[in-house]
């Protein structure tokens, strides 16, 4: 199967397997099999067999999976040891909150800068990550590889923001603006970040127990 014929639901997927077999290395598991995988995850083991098949043969018949070696083969899919370089565009709360708790470095990106327009910021650092002026912003990109930007920036101007920053060559995006950002160029990749859709999930759970 062609990469670019995987299914969504399969590629969402891969960083619960990524974590659980993390998790699974940190208890000394060494080996697993695709039941206790499941068991461990919640889903099927066929579900599991079927989304690795995807990308390749993995693990042995009555053998299982080696923890490690799995977890290396789908940190590898996943683009961990590829050393993104990423920027964040709003140091306000959010922005200062993902700098402050989130471990990028874990998912395989290094943080390079933070950008913001206030002048209270611009010139400070978060845990390291230098915070610069946005008129600095196009220059910078121009002269430094940037695989993602996270926006966390007013919903007013995110989709003019994007379009400013696809214009400069940028192709990836973590966007916690809470509007759906879109491009016509098809190389250019949104993962759209809606926290009230996460709770609204489990209100619905909730509501129907």
């Amino acid at each position: 199967m062609k990469r670019e014929n995987i299914s969504d639901a399969v590629i969402r997927r891969l960083p619960r397997y990524y974590r659980q077999l993390t998790e699974l290395c940190s208890r000394g598991v060494v080996r697993i099999s695709s039941h206790s995988l499941g068991e461990e995850m919640n889903i099927t083991a066929s579900q599991i067999r079927q989304d690795f098949s995807c990308f390749g043969e993995f693990g042995q018949q009555g053998y299982g999976y080696n923890v490690e070696e799995l977890r290396s083969e789908i940190g590898h899919i996943l683009g961990v040891d590829q050393d993104h370089h990423l920027i964040i565009i709003g140091a306000g709360n959010l922005g200062h909150a993902l700098l402050h708790n989130f471990p990028f470095h874990t998912t395989g990106f290094h943080v390079d800068a933070a950008f913001d327009l206030n002048q209270n910021l611009v010139g400070g650092s978060i845990k390291g990550v230098p915070i610069l002026d946005m008129e600095e912003l196009d220059d910078y990109i121009k002269t430094n590889t940037v695989d993602v930007v996270v926006l966390t920036i007013p919903q007013a101007v995110a989709q003019q923001m994007a379009d400013r920053l696809i214009e400069l060559g940028v192709k990836g995006f973590w966007n916690f603006t809470n509007v759906e950002l879109s491009s016509s160029d098809p190389q250019v990749q949104f993962e759209n970040i809606h926290f009230a859709d996460s709770l609204l999930t489990l209100s619905y759970r909730i509501a129907n127990r």
